[in-house]
């Protein structure tokens, strides 16, 4: 992407995150309203969300259609955001884009408005999807992943909503959207349309009564993904693992899912629940397009092994509940005994209830900064490894000396390494053992801009 327009982007990250529709609306009605153009699958969720796009995607593009997606953040270029066709976006779209938001923007400015980093991101989404739809060849479906909550989410001004689906709840930005399940469920569920359905993942009965509650609020048909859809794991690895789907009233064939853990299962079982009620809204999605989809799925930095020997797994865990399905992943998976963590979190997260979660698997911890401002400074991670019970823990000054200090920690106990705590730190890591889908274009962090 054009240097000057990621500099003006990064910029606006001073004005930090304000949920709210105002702005937005007001950005987007001087662009033309480009999100009243696409047809939308809206995704709201505290864990999951970003997988579960992913797969729509990818099965929605096995079934014959055009598919952008919009998902945050990005592990190391700001195109990831924005996929066309299970791509990233170029260069030259994503600048053409928004080279169109940006005098709008200023526009805006000039009266005293101040436009957040989402809210231009999301306006550049908008602008680059309708300009996309307009010259597919074959029916386009836009996937849209809500930033934070999803009633004020920047996100939350589309008409053409397809579907809403509302990933597994969890305890996540707290200060924002609420202290219970029950509250943060309220926010996701702000998603919801009137008259349109909605799929529910598995999540808290609390929450899930919120949302049940607001579907039938606003007319919606509400599809428990869990029970319309189940799926069966038939073996499990660091690799991957084979599934069976129910789908349209059977079994797949097995399938053979490219995503470890428990948790990825899960998600395969809420993006056949959304697939099989777009199939019900017209769309033609056969068993065989779910099947190849789901084993076509590239979503990077979720329990990703990056290496044999030793067993090395990269995942973006950085929440409670995130981290209690790594847990759940480690043991399923039987990764080699002992492992070694390597952990570096932003401080505004629960980083005690994170480590208590990974000290259940974990005795060895090797504490890293993350590369973003908001880091946690490693010396403060290893004293709260000790204290949530790591039997040692030591600090670096990089993510790349600590995982070379695990690596040869593990290597001589005949154990595994576990990277993790934070989607920043997992894109660093996936760069670091070049594991990262091939790309175009340098690495661009996502909160800061580092020299060129």
């Amino acid at each position: 992407m054009d240097r000057e327009l990621l500099e003006k982007l990064a910029a606006r990250r001073r004005f930090g995150m304000r949920p709210g529709l105002e702005t937005i609306r007001t950005l987007l009605a001087d662009l033309g309203n480009p999100q009243n153009r696409l047809r939308c699958v809206h995704i709201a969720g505290t864990n999951g969300k970003g997988a579960v796009a992913a797969m729509i995607d990818s099965c929605l593009r096995a079934a014959g259609y055009s598919c952008a997606r919009y998902t945050s953040p990005h592990l190391l270029r700001l195109n990831e955001r924005f996929s066309i066709d299970g791509r990233p976006a170029s260069d030259a779209a994503l600048s053409e884009a928004a080279a169109a938001v940006f005098p709008a923007v200023e526009k805006l400015e000039r009266r005293g408005v101040d436009v957040t980093f989402f809210e231009c991101l999301t306006a550049v989404a908008f602008v680059l999807f309708r300009n996309i739809a307009a010259h597919s060849a074959r029916p386009c479906v836009t996937v849209l992943e809500t930033g934070l909550g999803g009633r004020m989410d920047a996100t939350n001004v589309i008409e053409g909503t397809l579907a809403s689906v509302i990933t597994r709840i969890g305890l996540d930005h707290c200060a924002w959207l609420g202290g219970t399940h029950a509250a943060i469920a309220r926010e996701k569920a702000g998603i919801i349309k009137p008259g349109r359905p909605v799929v529910c993942g598995a999540t808290p009965p609390g929450a899930f009564a919120v949302i049940e509650s607001a579907a039938r609020a606003a007319g919606s048909r509400l599809f428990s993904a869990p029970q319309t859809n189940p799926v069966r794991t038939l073996d499990s690895s660091p690799l991957g693992q084979t599934v069976q789907v129910f789908y349209r009233n059977a079994q797949t064939t097995p399938v053979r899912l490219p995503l470890a853990g428990p948790f990825q299962a899960e998600n395969a079982c809420t993006a056949a629940a959304a697939l099989e009620v777009l199939s019900a809204e017209g769309f033609d999605i056969p068993p065989e397009a779910l099947a190849a989809g789901l084993e076509r799925t590239v979503w990077p930095g979720r329990f990703q092994r990056v290496r044999e020997h030793p067993c090395t797994m990269v995942d973006g865990a950085h929440n409670p509940d995130g981290c209690a399905a790594l847990r759940k992943a480690v043991e399923e998976c039987a990764l080699p005994q002992p492992v070694c963590t390597v952990a570096g979190f932003c401080a505004d997260k629960d980083v005690a209830s994170d480590l208590h979660e990974l000290a259940a698997f974990s005795k060895s911890g090797f504490a890293a900064p993350v590369a973003n401002p908001r880091t946690m400074p490693a010396r403060e991670t290893a004293a709260l490894m000790l204290k949530a019970g790591f039997a040692e823990a030591q600090a670096f000054g990089s993510l790349r000396e600590a995982i070379g200090a695990a690596t040869e920690a593990a290597r001589s106990a005949g154990g595994s390494v576990v990277v993790c705590g934070s989607l920043f730190l997992a894109g660093e890591a996936l760069e670091i053992f070049g594991a990262l889908p091939r790309r175009d274009g340098p690495a661009e962090p996502n909160e800061a801009l580092r020299p060129a």
